[in-house]
């Protein structure tokens, strides 16, 4: 939400916090760390795929998943990242907020996006975590409730930033 109560599609303020945030770009400015194509790379051995966005489906497809029988919409994480050593797609999502909105509500949809990305990646036998990457906003007492529920569904929550040993980099 923009300033003055402006808000919903037009504010364009999430996807300037999603570009602030952009994993691969924080990647790439670690030493070692190489980004071609999906592949993340560190000392030329690759550890990750990228999958955000399209790239996720893309994934699945190239795996033989159909999907699309699975599935009545597509969800895009803003990030999404496969660690084959882990045998684990961590998604990703960063969410924005200065005022009272809709994303108050949406971090609240984490259970329900945990196991729709589960279900997508059980034919493959790899394990989905979920992950939130909240603006400052959501460090007021009043999320605690929500903040609770999160971590009480299984999913993660971090704070402006991500960790990189929550990937295992």
């Amino acid at each position: 939400m923009m300033p003055g109560g402006k808000g919903g599609a037009n504010t364009g303020t999430g996807i300037q916090y999603e570009r602030k945030t952009d994993l691969l770009t924080e990647l790439l400015k670690l030493p070692d760390f190489t980004v071609t194509g999906n592949s993340i790379k560190k000392n030329d051995v690759e550890i990750a795929i990228n999958c955000q966005k399209h790239k996720f489906y893309q994934f699945l497809k190239e795996r033989g998943v159909d999907y699309k029988k699975m599935v009545s919409s597509e969800l895009l994480p803003d990030e999404g990242i496969f660690i084959p050593a882990q045998n684990t797609m961590f998604v990703i999502e960063k969410k924005w907020q200065q005022g009272k909105g809709s994303v108050d509500e949406k971090i609240q949809t984490c259970a329900y996006k945990k196991q729709y990305y589960s279900n997508l990646l059980a034919p493959l036998e790899i394990k989905a975590e979920y992950i939130l990457v909240l603006s400052d906003w959501f460090m007021q007492k009043k999320y605690t409730d929500v903040l609770n529920y999160v971590e009480a569904q299984g999913c993660k929550y971090f704070f402006k930033t991500l960790p990189l040993g929550i990937l295992g980099f």
